[in-house]
């Protein structure tokens, strides 16, 4: 018998006008040991399903037909008082973001002891010692002392242990993780994913993995079911559903990913359209709208969840995938050896030092330190490319983006603009350029001002620098929208109206305004799914060849990078520690950390990622206060040597446009094969 078998569930929301059916008629199984993934597009139902099986419903909700049935008990049926037997005892759950789901005034110690008390029934004692237990398990670095830290005191992939270590607390039969990594470092993300992987083989649990990242569900997920509006779209075992989709949502949606290997496409497939509303009547196949493969009777009839004949799993189309339907690629052709010669820098950085004060003190500061954010960094931007700067958070490469753009002063060194000094004029030609340099936001709600419209938003810094009559500014406007995907009338509208990648769309076009030769887009698509940002990422695209704008991306997804980026740069501990083209980074890189970054991307593909080696990534991130003398990676590094401590490595050159500071390069070699250091 199945742990957790849902049957026919549906779940609606009430609201003022209407009712919402987010989830409409799902069915699926997960047995004891497996790990089942839910994937699909924001609003899909995933994230509900999971909070119907714990009964966590918003206001309004109620489940009114289904079968939630746990180790052979309907759990539609219980009370409240009943279902707290269940939640957090037998199953619990791993909410998305660590830092709003922990209570901030309270040390992690308490609120995972808390659970113990509460579930338990242990005495403080017990329960402290239970909390460093799980702690231990699930891998914090010094559990006993990290007990009274606050959650502000930890960094993200230890906040994320955090809510773990407090879902195992009681030792659960089911886990449900509500996208577990996905404001996490590809390497903390690694480290996570491994984590859960141990943890589910030691201890028997069954999970349910929520996700939007297909990478992730190819390598951990043992059964995926697809979500679409609502419904089921697809159900499959892991590798039998990525290796033939039969359902074109499922294909779609794969193939909006961008490459980690092969041929780069000229451009990504991005679904048309938007997710219907659930709140109004829907007649036919849901996906209709939005299907390449669409016929009459799609629009009329909704096709039922079922295995076909000749088929080897069940999905809702009448019109499968096959495999010569395969959506077509047109393949871009890129230099692979980028000449300096006739090509104009137009950013320039020149041993640049970025440096923040630590002070101690109430009354009286004083310096007791020194954060290194960035540490004689040089690199050129050739005007009309995409230059990519990777690493994990804490790199410095956010910070360098802040000083190209001027957001940000530089403590040493110097940045140029089209050959001339930024900031050792007094600032003075920073000015009379700032129009010219755009910084494009990681986080497009928190920087569009809430309480102003978008044409307010957009037109504000046309007012700013003189430009235009107010009847000018507003065709302006209106063209600017056009050219982002947007209807016009989305002018009189305020940035809630919006869904993430429509805000996107907004910060994108506010970067356009003053007509720019370069923006630094930091992290412009981390947030969006992976439909949605392959729609932003073709327009960027679009809009650089129409514009002739100059892009810096600034990212830690090596994915969306090598599909962009002409270039790449890698960013370690405030230190460039490779450069190259994006055939030198992906397939010639030169240093140990690129190649971990590398290693431990998730791709869409079971068979790779079931074939990489655990324990790739090794250790924490040293603090930027003291960072380790020698090369900053060599703490972490399989390969340093006594002299990887004593001397800062120079830069070697390994091609024409390909750099890298180590002593000991990585020998050519497939990326998932066993490295070999060269001396």
């Amino acid at each position: 018998m199945p742990l957790l078998e849902i049957n026919d569930l549906h779940t609606h929301i009430r609201l003022r006008k209407g009712e919402v059916r987010a989830v409409d008629g799902v069915s699926f199984e997960v047995n004891v040991g497996e790990t089942v993934g839910l994937v699909g597009e924001s609003g899909s139902g995933k994230t509900m399903t999971g909070m119907s099986v714990l009964g966590l419903l918003p206001t309004g909700g109620y489940m009114p037909r289904g079968e939630i049935l746990f180790d052979g008990v309907d759990l539609t049926k219980l009370s409240q008082s009943q279902m707290r037997k269940y939640r957090g005892n037998d199953i619990a759950m791993v909410f998305q973001d660590p830092m709003t789901s922990l209570n901030p005034v309270l040390t992690i110690g308490d609120q995972i002891a808390e659970t113990a008390r509460l579930h338990l029934g242990m005495n403080k004692t017990d329960a402290e010692a239970r909390a460093i237990e799980v702690l231990s398990l699930v891998g914090m670095p010094n559990p006993k002392e990290r007990l009274t830290y606050f959650p502000h005191q930890l960094s993200g992939g230890l906040r994320q242990r955090v809510m773990i270590a407090m879902a195992l607390t009681c030792d659960p039969k089911l886990l449900i993780l509500d996208e577990p990594t996905t404001a996490l470092d590809v390497t903390i993300q690694a480290q996570i994913l491994e984590l859960l992987e141990d943890l589910k083989d030691r201890l028997s649990m069954a999970m349910i993995l929520v996700t939007h990242d297909m990478g992730v569900i190819a390598g951990r997920a043992d059964n995926v079911v697809v979500m679409y509006a609502g419904r089921v779209a697809e159900l499959a075992p892991a590798k039998e559903l990525f290796q033939m989709p039969y359902h074109p949502y499922t294909e779609a949606l794969l193939a909006s990913i961008p490459p980690l290997e092969g041929a780069i496409p000229e451009r990504l497939y991005s679904i048309p359209g938007l997710p219907p509303d659930l709140s109004t009547d829907l007649v036919g196949c849901r996906f209709a709208p939005r299907c390449r493969y669409v016929q009459d009777r799609c629009r009329v009839e909704e096709p039922p969840f079922e295995t076909p004949d000749g088929y080897p799993h069940p999905f809702t189309c009448f019109y499968p995938v096959s495999a010569p339907d395969r959506i077509p690629v047109k393949i871009v052709r890129r230099d692979q050896a980028l000449s300096k010669t006739g090509r104009e820098a137009i950013i320039e950085l020149d041993h640049v030092v970025k440096e923040y004060p630590v002070t101690k003190g109430a009354l009286v500061q004083r310096k007791i330190g020194t954060v290194k954010a960035v540490t004689d960094v040089s690199f050129s931007v050739y005007r009309g490319e995409t230059f990519g700067i990777v690493g994990e958070s804490g790199c410095g490469k956010t910070t360098t983006g802040s000083m190209i753009v001027g957001l940000e002063d530089v403590t040493d060194g110097d940045i140029r603009f089209k050959g001339k000094s930024i900031i050792k004029d007094g600032g003075h030609y920073l000015k009379s350029v700032r129009r010219d340099l755009q910084l494009m936001f990681q986080d497009p709600y928190a920087s569009l001002d809430p309480r102003m419209r978008v044409k307010d938003i957009l037109s504000e810094p046309l007012t700013i620098h003189r430009m235009g009559t107010q009847r000018e500014r507003d065709v302006t406007v209106a063209r600017l929208l056009r050219e982002v995907g947007l209807s016009p009338t989305a002018a009189d509208r305020y940035p809630h109206e919006f869904s993430g990648g429509q805000r996107q769309r907004i910060g994108l076009a506010r970067a356009l305004a003053l007509q720019p030769d370069v923006i630094v887009a930091d992290e412009p698509v981390s947030a969006l799914d992976v439909s949605i940002r392959s729609q932003v990422l073709n327009l960027m695209k679009d809009l650089q060849a129409e514009h002739d704008l100059t892009y810096i991306i600034i990212s830690h997804d090596l994915s969306v990078v090598r599909f962009m980026a002409d270039r790449i740069a890698v960013m370690y501990l405030g230190k460039l520690v490779e450069i190259g083209t994006e055939a030198d980074i992906f397939q010639r890189a030169k240093h140990p950390y690129t190649h971990m970054l590398l290693d431990v991307v998730p791709e869409a593909n079971p068979e790779v990622e079931l074939a990489k080696e655990h324990g790739t990534v090794r250790g924490e991130i040293p603090s930027a206060i003291t960072p380790p003398s020698g090369c900053r990676f060599r703490t972490r590094c399989a390969y340093a040597q006594d002299r990887c401590a004593e001397e800062l490595p120079d830069y070697t050159k390994f091609g024409d446009e390909h750099y890298a500071a180590c002593f000991f390069p990585m020998a050519n070699a497939p990326r998932f094969a066993e490295a070999e250091a060269v001396s």
